[in-house]
C-alpha cells in the first residue's frame, strides 16, 4: 500500500505560514521619545503616546526624560552630537532650536503632507535654511503674570495695564500681609520671566529692536526699553515684594503658593495652566492671567511663546515610524489627546483643532490678546536666533539683589556676543 506525503507537507507548510503571519501581526516597531522631566511635558508625552499606540498597535514608544533649563539643553546637544538621541525628542523652537544645528542633526519634514495644516507662524520658528524640522507639541503660550483672583476681589484690585499700576497693586497686597510676587529661583529658568515677558513692551517702542539686536547694532545695556526688563526685576526685589524663600522655592512651590493664596502674582508661562489643572483642579477657577504691563496703557499687549516641538534626529533608524507619530500630533486626534492630557491652555496652531467652550478663566484672559489685532508679539527668542545661555543665572542674580540691573544687562550683552559668534552670525 502506497502512502502520500502531500497532505502532511501541505499541513506543515500551512502551519509555518500561519505562524509567520501571527508573528508579523504581533511584531512591533520600538521607538524611544525624550521629553523634559517637568510634570506638564511628561504628562503630555504620556497622553500622546497612549492615544497614538491605541491607534497604531504595531508601534510601541518608550518615554525617557531629561532635566529642564541649561542642563537639559546640554543633554540634548550632547546626545545629538554623539548619535545617541532617541527616535523622537521634545525641545524648544526658536533660538534654542537654531542652536542644535538642525540642518545637520534633524530629519527634514518640509514635504510631509500634514505640514499644510500647521500655522505658518509656528513653521517659521522651526525652519532653518528654508526647511521645516518640527511639529507643535502644544498650544501657543504666553509669558505674563498669573494672579490669584480671590485676593484681587478681597482687596478690590483691578488688573493693571501699566507697570506703575502693577507696583501699586503690589504695595496694597503687601500691606494686607500677603506676598505680592512669587519667585522660585531653585528652578533657575523661572527667574527669566519678568525680563522675557516684557518683550512686547520693548518692541512697541523699538519695533526694529530684534533685527538690530541680531545684527549687533543694538544692546540691552544701551537700549532703555530693553533695559527695563532687568530694572523691573530689580525693582520687585528692592521693594521687598518677593516671598522670603525665593531662593529655595521651585516651580511647583510657586504654583502651590499661587492657588492657595500664599502669593498674589506669579510671573510665568501659560503652560502652567495645565500643571494647575493636573495638581489643583478645584483651584483652576481662582487663577487669572494678564500681560506684563509696560509704561503705556494704550499699548498694553502680550508676549507670545511658540510651543516646543517634536523632532526626529537624523541618526534615528526608525524615521518612518517616527514620522507617523508626528503626523498624529499634527492631527485633530492628536489635539484631542493634548486636551485630555493638559486641558485647554491656549490656542492651537493646527488647522481643525478647536478649544472647548468651558475654558478656565486664565485661558479666557489670554484670548482677547490673540483675537484683537496688534495686541501680541512673539518673544525675542522667536524673532532672533540669539539667546545667551547664561541668562537664567544672570536674572537670578538681579532678582536676588546680588547684581545691579545695569551691570547685568552689560554682562548679558557679552553672553549674547559669545552665542552669536558660536552660531557664526555675520557682524559679530
Amino acid at each position: 500500500m502506497r502512502m502520500s506525503f502531500r497532505p502532511l507537507l501541505a499541513g506543515i507548510a500551512a502551519g509555518v505560514f500561519a505562524a509567520s503571519l501571527s508573528a508579523a501581526a504581533h511584531a512591533q516597531t520600538e521607538l524611544t521619545l525624550l521629553t523634559s522631566s517637568s510634570p506638564n511635558s511628561l504628562k503630555l508625552a504620556e497622553g500622546l503616546v497612549e492615544a497614538f499606540e491605541a491607534a497604531n498597535p504595531d508601534i510601541n514608544i518608550e518615554i525617557e526624560t531629561r532635566p529642564g533649563g541649561a542642563e537639559g539643553d546640554n543633554t540634548v546637544k550632547t546626545r545629538l552630537a554623539t548619535g545617541s538621541m532617541t527616535d523622537i525628542f521634545y525641545y524648544n523652537s526658536g533660538s534654542l532650536f537654531q542652536a542644535i544645528n538642525p540642518q545637520n542633526n534633524l530629519v527634514d519634514l518640509t514635504d510631509e503632507p500634514w505640514q499644510a495644516d500647521i500655522h505658518e507662524n509656528f513653521k517659521a520658528v522651526v525652519t532653518s535654511g528654508g526647511r521645516v524640522y518640527g511639529v507643535p507639541a502644544e498650544t501657543a503660550m504666553a509669558g505674563g503674570i498669573f494672579y490669584n483672583r480671590k485676593i484681587y476681589e478681597q482687596l478690590g484690585l483691578q488688573v493693571p495695564k501699566t507697570w506703575d499700576e502693577f507696583m501699586a497693586n503690589n504695595e496694597k497686597i503687601k500691606a494686607a500681609g500677603t506676598t505680592p510676587v512669587i519667585q522660585t529661583y531653585r528652578d533657575t529658568w523661572t527667574s527669566q520671566l519678568l525680563l522675557l515677558a516684557d518683550y512686547y513692551n520693548v518692541q512697541s517702542v523699538e519695533p526694529d529692536f530684534a533685527e538690530r539686536y541680531t545684527n549687533n547694532q543694538a544692546k540691552f545695556a544701551s537700549t532703555p526699553a530693553a533695559m527695563k526688563g532687568f530694572e523691573r526685576l530689580e525693582a520687585v526685589h528692592k521693594a521687598g515684594y518677593m516671598n522670603e524663600d525665593f531662593g529655595a522655592a521651585g516651580y511647583q512651590d510657586g504654583l502651590r503658593m499661587l492657588v492657595e493664596g500664599g502669593g498674589a502674582h506669579y510671573p510665568m508661562l501659560t503652560f502652567a495652566i495645565g500643571a494647575i489643572r493636573a495638581t489643583y483642579p478645584e483651584k483652576l477657577g481662582d487663577v487669572g492671567f494678564f500681560a506684563q504691563p509696560g509704561d503705556d496703557a494704550e499699548k498694553n499687549g502680550l508676549t507670545v511663546w511658540m510651543p516646543a516641538s517634536f523632532y526626529i534626529p537624523a541618526a534615528s533608524p526608525n524615521v518612518d515610524a517616527a514620522k507617523k507619530f508626528l503626523a498624529f500630533v499634527a492631527s485633530p486626534a492628536g489635539c484631542e489627546a493634548n486636551l485630555k492630557a493638559l486641558g485647554a491652555t491656549g490656542p492651537f496652531l493646527i488647522k481643525g483643532c478647536t478649544l472647548p467652550a468651558d475654558v478656565p478663566p486664565s485661558v479666557k484672559d489670554m484670548l482677547p490678546y490673540f483675537e484683537e489685532g496688534g495686541r501680541n508679539a512673539p518673544a525675542l527668542e522667536f524673532v532672533s536666533p540669539i539667546k545667551g545661555p547664561a541668562l537664567e543665572q544672570i536674572t537670578v542674580e538681579v532678582g536676588s539683589g546680588i547684581r545691579p540691573a545695569a551691570e547685568a544687562a552689560a554682562l548679558y550683552d557679552e553672553d549674547v556676543r559669545k552665542q552669536a559668534q558660536q552660531l557664526g552670525l555675520k557682524g559679530w
